[in-house]
């Protein structure tokens, strides 16, 4: 299902037929240095993908999405809005993960200024954050251009370790 398309993305629920290109991207070497879970087989990966759609999509209605580039249909990332409790609180994470080869043509800002959009106006939330890697420059550039601002360190956030969590309120 399409839930979203911005210029030159689509974003739609992900599939079980997604779990070969998702199986590609996450185990990229680049990618790879930002995702903490090791993907093994195809099969774990397909079984991590219907695991999503019954955990978030089923029950909240969004989740992590497909990102299909619309010049060629192509998957090349994925993005969402996750929930995630952090030091007993919850909120809601726009989060992004894109094919390396696509990295530096903007797609992550487009996509996450797509989520903000979303998690305010559709979904109702008043608040969104990012956690991200403090190694990871690019990643902290697109949260900060679609209007998120540093808020703190984060000394543990699952295993990822130490994070830098970044916040917008309406």
């Amino acid at each position: 299902m399409r839930i979203a398309e911005t210029e030159r993305l689509i974003l739609r629920e992900m599939t079980a037929e997604d779990a070969e290109d998702f199986f590609r991207i996450y185990n990229d070497r680049k990618t790879k240095k930002f995702v903490v879970k090791t993907f093994i087989s195809l099969e774990d990966v397909r079984g991590q993908i219907e695991k999503h759609i019954e955990n978030y999509y089923k029950k909240y209605g969004f989740g992590l999405w497909a990102t299909v580039l619309k010049e060629n249909n192509r998957l090349i990332g994925r993005c969402g809005l996750l929930y995630q409790e952090v030091e007993g609180v919850e909120d809601l994470e726009v989060a992004y993960l894109f094919d390396s080869d696509y990295w530096g043509n903007g797609f992550a800002a487009e996509a996450a200024e797509m989520l903000v959009k979303l998690g305010f106006q559709r979904f109702g939330f008043n608040r969104v954050v990012a956690y991200i890697d403090p190694q990871n420059t690019a990643s902290i550039r697109v949260a900060e251009k679609v209007g998120l601002k540093y808020e703190r360190e984060i000394a543990q956030f699952k295993d990822f370790g130490k994070v830098s969590m970044y916040s917008l309120e309406i």
